[in-house]
């Protein structure tokens, strides 16, 4: 028995601490509990050695004198002032006037407004509840089906997963040993690609089941003109302007990489705005008005996000600043922009400071387990046992690959996405990296995975939060005053299904196509230094006289 528990420990070890998660403890604490158990029981046996237990306090100060994990906090109040300070709502309300009368108008709204709170916010738990405080009357209100409206705005919601600056991916950087700013370029594009299908799933169920997801009333359509019209092509042409004018900025630069995007946007962003604040002094000064009402509502909603996504992201993918930096500047950013619409108050300093100092102490508590569990796992060599089940996989590094998102994706139903990185991506990394998969491919491929954790029924935590905001009572509308029916948690759980499956299919693209991921290493260089060829001129030296003074 003693020579099985010898040869078994790592085994052994790992699963008491699935049984310990599975009958409820907190991870943090389960971490550290097994870590320590069974390093009394190595050292028992004569297994492990107890000089590894000197290196924890070294492990702990690691922890706390990590600067990578700065970014956590300045993100997280970052999003959480956002929320509270109404921006959601502002784009909620103007994106969906926006799109209309067009059928599945404000379900496009809620991925377009989820992708863009994702690139400012990163927090799961502010975009879900906002949005499904903001939109899910309303969609109810103009009849759209409650399966596809929650799934919908509980899938945009979790894009603050995928779409940087992602509290998750600062996480799995870390725990890789990568860049977080490489990690952050990596996800961008399989963000952006996530979005659309989102956007594809609404679009074919509006060409299969029309009635559910129909368009908005004409007469709940707001920023007419004189003439009844509602400006559209005044806002396309600033936008095509904007676009052009950004262009002519950059037409010179020699890169056309992130650099050139990134840059290309904030002059865009800058000329629009300039428009629309020369717009409305004309309109309040002279009486003349030569953008719509539409153009000018959605130039003064857009603007401010964008902005902050330039000040946070593009600072990041350009050199600027560091992801703490970036983070530091977007939680300033946020304050202000606060202060700007009015409603920063003390109140809502204090709530946001308190809900980050709680998200930290759970991220840095949970880290410190991970750190007691892996010094022990390590002791009994628990890291070899994992690098050579996993290396003898068959199939190489697409068998690895699916085994690996196999393993995820069954763990996620159990586990949230901060406990997988902490516990799974430290055992995972060795494996990956001595099958010669880049790091920063396989961490964005994980991301993806990982936000299934938020929407697996019935455990995901954004179907948790959705349900916390959905009537759960039949209701009167407020506008219409008609009698609503509530949402169940059925129908909650059944819209989540078609997302799930759609962020499946997102992780089997980007293992297929890794070129959305790879391109953050930037264009190869085409000379081959083979045919290299350095001419070294020859000088001509005077010559040395060695004659001995006369």
């Amino acid at each position: 028995m003693t020579a099985l528990l010898i040869h078994n420990m790592a085994p052994i070890m790992f699963g008491a601490l699935v049984i310990f998660l599975l009958l409820g403890y907190p991870a943090a604490f389960s971490l550290g509990a097994v870590g320590l158990i069974f390093a009394l029981i190595g050292i028992e046996l004569g297994l492990f050695v107890p000089d590894f237990l000197q290196a924890l306090p070294e492990r702990v100060y690691g922890v706390m004198n990590n600067d990578t994990l700065l970014a956590i906090p300045f993100f997280t109040f970052m999003g959480l002032v956002l929320e509270r300070s109404g921006m959601a709502e502002d784009l909620l309300e103007t994106i969906g006037q926006l799109f209309g009368t067009v059928r599945g108008g404000l379900a496009y709204a809620v991925i377009f407004v989820g992708a863009l709170l994702a690139a400012t916010t990163g927090v799961v738990a502010a975009s879900v509840i906002s949005m499904g405080l903001i939109s899910l009357p309303i969609m109810l209100r103009y009849g759209y089906d409650r399966r596809v409206a929650s799934g919908v705005i509980a899938a945009s919601g979790t894009l603050a997963q995928i779409i940087p600056p992602s509290l998750v991916l600062i996480v799995m950087a870390d725990q890789l040993g990568k860049s977080v700013g490489d990690m952050y370029e990596g996800a961008f594009i399989p963000g952006m690609v996530l979005s659309a299908l989102y956007a594809s799933y609404v679009f074919l169920v509006t060409m299969i089941y029309p009635k559910a997801t129909p368009g908005l009333p004409i007469e709940a359509i707001g920023f007419r003109e004189s003439d009844g019209g509602r400006g559209l092509i005044s806002l396309g042409i600033l936008a095509i302007a904007s676009a052009g004018f950004g262009w002519l900025m950059m037409r010179n630069a020699t890169s056309r990489g992130a650099d050139f995007v990134v840059l290309s946007m904030f002059f865009s962003i800058l000329f629009a705005f300039a428009v629309a604040v020369v717009n409305w002094l004309t309109t309040r000064f002279i009486g003349f008005r030569f953008l719509s009402h539409m153009a000018q509502q959605t130039t003064f909603v857009m603007v401010p996000p964008l902005f902050l996504i330039f000040l946070v992201l593009g600072t990041i993918f350009i050199g600027i600043a560091t992801p703490t930096e970036g983070g530091a500047m977007g939680a300033m950013g946020a304050l202000i922009l606060g202060a700007a619409k009015g409603r920063l108050t003390w109140d809502l300093i204090r709530q946001a400071v308190e809900s980050t100092a709680k998200l930290s102490a759970f991220v840095i508590f949970i880290l410190l387990g991970a750190r007691v569990f892996s010094l022990t796992f390590y002791g009994v060599s628990g890291h070899i046992w994992v690098e050579e089940l996993l290396t003898s996989l068959p199939g190489g590094q697409v068998g690895f690959l699916i085994f690996v998102n196999s393993l995820v994706f069954i763990l996620a139903f159990f586990l949230d996405f901060f406990e997988l990185a902490f516990i799974i991506i430290p055992l995972l990394g060795p494996a990956a990296e001595k099958l010669g998969i880049d790091l920063i491919w396989f961490g964005v491929i994980l991301g993806v995975n990982m936000q299934t954790s938020f929407m697996h029924p019935p455990f995901g935590f954004a179907l948790f939060y959705l349900r916390s905001v959905a009537p759960k009572e039949p209701y009167n509308d407020k506008i219409t005053g008609l009698r609503m029916e509530p949402v169940t948690t059925g129908q909650i759980y059944w819209g989540a299904v078609p997302f799930v499956v759609i962020q499946c299919i997102m992780v089997g693209l980007v293992i297929a196509f890794p070129a959305m991921v790879m391109h953050y290493k930037g264009a190869a260089s085409t000379i081959d230094p083979d045919k290299v060829k350095i001419d070294i001129p020859q000088i001509e030296l005077p010559a040395l006289n060695f004659d001995p003074p006369k």
